[in-house]
């Protein structure tokens, strides 16, 4: 899979959503026993909240998977794409690839709130995206993998980042590995992660233009007709 993104920062979430605060560091390194003495249990609470979601809507794992994505794909794997607007503070849920689309947040909370009630003030929300996006691919059918563990979570949101940075679904394909390239990413990581779209529902509009008027004719691909 893709390496892994992550910048150190702390946030506090919305005034509604348990807070996202971890105090405890360990030189910065990522390793997935981050949390074995802190909070040996949280791996185990992420799954079971997510398996809970994702039997009750297939589509959700889908939906983490993608949340985990468009934050790692601004400024790292943050969580920045949790905090909602306040002060200077402009939220990514606005930018064009999230706005009336990013969803599964309630199951973030969820995870969230059934944490700190664990071991407050330990697990970050970064992680928290990072362990269900992984625990989401698993109950799809995907691969599993092993996750270092120990983000620290942003304190503020990118709004340009969001929208200039994902990948756009009517992006040419140089655009998109260009997007993945400065990252850090590879063709081999481009096609692993859009491999994600292979899950989960999507609007018409965000595919449209790919089936119909590819000879400038407004009629659907002949190739497609087959």
């Amino acid at each position: 899979m893709a390496q892994s993104m992550s910048f150190f920062t702390v946030i506090v979430l919305l005034a509604f959503a348990p807070i996202c605060l971890s105090t405890k560091t360990y030189g910065g390194y990522l390793f997935p026993q981050f949390y074995d003495r802190s909070c040996p249990q949280a791996k185990e609470i992420v799954k079971s909240i997510v398996a809970k979601a994702v039997a009750k809507e297939a589509r959700m794992a889908a939906s983490l998977l993608r949340l985990h994505f468009h934050d790692c794909f601004v400024e790292g794997c943050d969580a920045s794409l949790l905090l909602d607007s306040s002060g200077s503070i402009i939220s990514e849920k606005r930018s064009n690839p999230n706005r009336n689309s990013a969803r599964g947040f309630e199951v973030i909370d969820e995870i969230k709130k059934a944490l700190e009630k664990e071991c407050p003030q330990t697990v970050s929300c970064a992680d928290i995206l990072e362990l269900a996006a992984r625990d989401s691919t698993v109950l799809a059918g995907g691969p599993n993998w092993e996750v270092p563990l120990g983000r620290r979570d942003s304190r503020g949101a990118n709004l340009s980042g969001s929208n200039q940075n994902i990948p756009a679904p009517n992006n040419t394909f140089n655009t998109i590995l260009t997007k993945f390239k400065l990252k850090g990413l590879d063709i081999v990581d481009l096609v692993a992660l859009s491999g994600s779209h292979t899950i989960g529902n999507a609007r018409c509009t965000s595919f449209r233009q790919r089936l119909y008027n590819q000879s400038g004719n407004s009629l659907p691909d002949s190739t497609l007709e087959q």
